[in-house]
């Protein structure tokens, strides 16, 4: 992809303890931003061991011989794997890079990068808030009203305000106001 278009994407993160509803959160998100007109991707961090890929597979195989990169692709859609083999597992920037540039970006995950994020938050699970030790995290998603949090809060259900408030919070509403979407 195009280098300017990929540094105008915007990126936004789901942060929360594991189970909190982070990927639930996304997959009711994905349908009501692009039902807004807008095009979206997302970015997954996962445990360092997981595949996509199964043995026996032709992939599979071409990827345990040392290939660095195996390319799948059928007529509905096309998969890349990358090796890091002894490379430095690369960061969001160089992640990025090899994606299709779109009007949002998805990250669950990369809990470290300077990214905003929407903290998902489950009061009943008794876990301490992220956002005290995270600056980046921009709004609470809560399922339960918070008191003491000097952030937005948003009702964890309410997925338009949750969509309108990433919308507004990077001034996505501008994009398609001008037509670039």
């Amino acid at each position: 992809g195009d280098a300017a278009e990929i540094d105008r994407m915007k990126i936004f993160g789901l942060a929360g303890w594991s189970g909190s509803g982070k990927t639930t959160l996304v997959v009711r998100l994905l349908p009501e931003l692009i039902s807004r007109g807008y095009s979206v991707s997302t970015l997954k961090h996962a445990h360092h061991d997981f595949d996509i890929d199964k043995p026996g597979k032709d992939s599979f195989e071409h990827r345990h011989a040392g290939a660095t990169e195996v390319m799948v692709t059928s007529a509905r859609r096309w998969a890349l794997m990358h090796e890091n083999r002894d490379a430095p597992e690369p960061g969001v920037a160089e992640i990025t890079a090899h994606m299709s540039p779109v009007d949002l970006l998805l990250i669950e995950g990369f809990k470290h990068h300077a990214h905003p994020k929407l903290e998902i938050h489950r009061p009943s699970t008794g876990r301490k808030l992220l956002c005290r030790d995270d600056l980046h995290i921009v709004a609470v998603a809560s399922e339960a009203p918070l008191s003491g949090v000097a952030l937005p809060v948003l009702d964890l259900n309410d997925v338009p305000a949750i969509a309108g408030f990433i919308i507004a919070h990077l001034n996505l509403d501008k994009l398609v106001a001008h037509g670039a979407a």
